[in-house]
């Protein structure tokens, strides 16, 4: 579905008059936002990525984010022609509560919480786990441990570093947002289609300096965006946007102004021309 985060937040010191362009905001100064999540079906393996916020927080913190939109994450499971219990793996970009919240559910009787996908492995890495389950006052409040914790109660639980190789793409590891934020790399072909979460949230973002108030490590985060859309660019990688409320995914090009969107289309159209 969608939210409503506020335009300055979402693009730090970059003057309104010109990240309107690509986010209008209303007169709240806020932008709608996606939680674009990612199925992977993989032999007899379905991967999700990321989980949008779910539905157990109270109205109040909802009040905050407007939700809004007809789509959710289980009504478009089922579009594909799946269920929750089918679902083989979760993996967590990183456990800030628009990404990992409906990973956890809870029980329509008893009201305790519960895995969303009670067949899955739920993979982190040991440095975010840690960094998000001890956070620093700046995160606090992005990380919710009832999102968090029943995971690792659950015995559900799986870090991708004591498991290499057990997932079927490559993961780029991103510390500026927040510590290990992962990204990943899915092969398709001969093609390669990168899940950018919260490094590129949408196209308004691709030029370098736009980078979010929410950025733990901002400058670290510059250096990051350029290394990565050289590498993409370079390589022909197509990125998808969690977060870009218009556009799923673009391909790149050089300007004279740096890396750029070069063409943006839905991911249905870019796997039929895989």
């Amino acid at each position: 579905g969608y939210f409503k985060l506020d335009g300055g937040a979402m693009f730090g010191v970059v003057p309104k008059s010109i990240w309107q362009r690509t986010n209008p905001a209303d007169n709240n100064n806020m932008c709608t936002w996606a939680m674009r999540c990612l199925l992977i079906e993989d032999g007899k393996r379905l991967i999700l990525i990321d989980t949008g916020i779910g539905n157990k927080q109270s109205d109040k913190f909802f009040s905050h984010y407007y939700l809004h939109g007809d789509d959710s994450l289980h009504q478009s499971l089922r579009q594909a022609g799946f269920d929750a219990n089918e679902i083989t793996d979760v993996f967590l970009t990183h456990l800030h509560f628009d990404h990992c919240g409906g990973a956890v559910s809870l029980d329509s009787n008893s009201g305790e919480p519960r895995l969303t996908f009670p067949n899955a492995k739920y993979w982190s890495n040991a440095d975010h786990w840690q960094w998000a389950t001890q956070p620093n006052r700046r995160e606090r409040a992005s990380f919710l441990m009832e999102n968090i914790l029943p995971i690792q109660e659950s015995g559900h639980l799986y870090f991708v570093e004591e498991h290499t190789g057990d997932l079927p793409f490559d993961i780029l590891y991103m510390n500026g947002h927040t510590d290990k934020q992962m990204l990943p790399k899915i092969k398709i072909g001969e093609k390669n289609l990168v899940y950018v979460a919260d490094l590129l949230p949408s196209v308004g973002h691709l030029p370098v300096p736009f980078v979010m108030g929410y950025d733990t490590r901002p400058l670290l985060s510059l250096e990051e965006k350029e290394a990565f859309l050289d590498e993409a660019c370079a390589n022909d990688y197509t990125l998808f946007f969690e977060h870009d409320a218009y556009n799923q995914c673009c391909s790149l090009q050089r300007t004279d102004k740096g890396v750029r969107s070069k063409e943006t289309f839905r991911l249905s159209d870019w796997l039929a021309n895989s």
